[in-house]
């Protein structure tokens, strides 16, 4: 009987090889059943596709694209992150890598917009950035770009924050970095979202632009006592506006103290003080004159002096001129409200206002306030006829958790509940100088 023409070998696929042997949709084993009936040492089907190649292997699921920096790109500014899309991943790594392939460390910035290096990157420096991301088939996908750095520029914009590295705070201490130059209100929002804030145990705050050229940070409510606090800013090579860059780099680490707030009422002239809730001590205290009224609202401690010189001789009203020593100095105001010892007024504390605007108190509970207090310990007084203004120190926590958080150049938005850890949260600087603010006239 002749022999049916079949295909030839070269050109059958495996499903047409199996129509003509009469197994379309056979098992495996009726395929090696044959193969023993024939005794071929070889199935029947060996992998080929018809065409003597093996069968297309079936592309990864997970896809990713990077769109910054672009490829080859020159000129990129040195705080440049990695910004890339993936999809139907379930893990996702980058690696940057200078020109002597030198790994440079870095993460995801907490907005998961982009991967950002641990530093700013070198200036006149190529990288190359490879993301991988790899989906639940084991596959992974890969794109690179390699891009060279701006060299370093000529006008640059320095960070510098109020508090030392290693302090330890009040409860009501914000947190306050100050740029060299204003920063227009289009380039706030990049500027601010590279101020990273770390804290353990979690607390939610915000940054606020006080000033055209100051950041506050503060977090919903005070501080819980013993909270430690890492700021980084992550402000090298940064654009900030004008053919501008940010100097450096730099972080802020502290430490919150003891839960102490002072409380001043001026209808019973008496300041309370609350240690971790609970009342510790009642003091009798003289509050501006009619005249001279003290501020109602709250305030923080600025700073502390165990000895100073009220000094108002160039005060306009000559009746209120005067050179007098103070001891035990906290100022609340930059127009001049102090905490101090007053032994002049000793005999109307408790009883009548008297002072210039300042909160008189005897020498005893001065130094034992001085002693107790810390710089951002807050004082809140109330029933004077005037008002403190926004501005008059660090009078952040004169505004409700609503108001300031309008100061942000970035919207607010509320961290999902549960906090998946609530012993951590955003991040750093040891560069941190000192700075003065505003000089204001003592009132005594």
């Amino acid at each position: 009987m002749p022999t049916p023409d079949l295909p030839t070998p070269m050109s059958m696929t495996r499903r047409r090889a199996l129509t003509a042997l009469g197994l379309a949709g056979a098992g495996v084993a009726g395929v090696a059943g044959l193969a023993a009936c024939t005794g071929d040492k070889s199935p029947i089907w060996n992998g080929s596709n018809g065409d003597g190649d093996s069968p297309a292997e079936t592309p990864p699921k997970a896809t990713v694209t990077i769109s910054g920096p672009a490829a080859d790109a020159k000129d990129v500014p040195a705080s440049a992150e990695i910004v890339f899309a993936a999809t139907e991943a379930v893990d996702t790594t980058v690696s940057l890598k200078d020109a002597n392939g030198a790994e440079v460390k870095g993460a995801m910035h907490p907005d998961g917009k982009g991967w950002l290096p641990e530093k700013s990157l070198a200036f006149g420096t190529a990288y190359t950035a490879t993301v991988t991301a790899t989906g639940d088939d084991g596959k992974a996908a890969t794109a690179t770009t390699t891009f060279t750095t701006m060299a370093k520029p000529s006008k640059l914009v320095g960070f510098s924050s109020f508090l030392a590295d290693n302090a330890v705070i009040g409860v009501g201490m914000v947190l306050i970095f100050r740029t060299s130059r204003d920063i227009a209100k289009a380039d706030r929002a990049a500027v601010q979202r590279r101020l990273l804030v770390e804290t353990q145990p979690f607390q939610e705050g915000i940054w606020t632009w006080y000033t055209a050229r100051e950041l506050h940070f503060r977090p919903k409510a005070f501080w819980k006592a013993g909270t430690k606090i890492n700021v980084s800013v992550r402000a090298g090579g940064l654009p900030m506006g004008g053919g501008y860059y940010g100097r450096r780099d730099s972080t802020l680490v502290c430490t919150v103290g003891p839960d102490l707030q002072l409380r001043v009422d001026d209808k019973t002239h008496k300041m309370t003080v609350h240690k971790d809730g609970k009342l510790i001590r009642t003091i009798p205290v003289s509050l501006g004159r009619p005249s001279m009224p003290s501020s109602s609202g709250t305030m923080i401690i600025i700073e502390k002096k165990r000895n100073t010189v009220f000094d108002t001789m160039d005060a306009p009203n000559p009746a209120n001129r005067y050179r007098t020593p103070v001891e035990y100095a906290q100022r609340m105001t930059w127009g001049g409200e102090f905490i101090h010892a007053a032994p002049w007024s000793t005999q109307h504390q408790g009883r009548r206002n008297v002072s210039h605007g300042c909160v008189n108190v005897s020498m005893a509970n001065a130094a034992w306030l001085f002693a107790n207090t810390l710089v951002g310990t807050p004082i809140t007084t109330k029933g004077t006829p005037r008002e403190l203004e926004y501005g008059n120190g660090w009078t952040d926590w004169d505004k409700s958790w609503e108001q300031y958080v309008k100061g942000s150049a970035i919207p607010y938005v509320a961290p999902a509940e549960p906090t998946p850890d609530p012993s951590t949260a955003p991040s750093t600087d040891p560069s941190a100088t000192p700075s003065a603010g505003p000089s204001g006239t003592p009132s005594a």
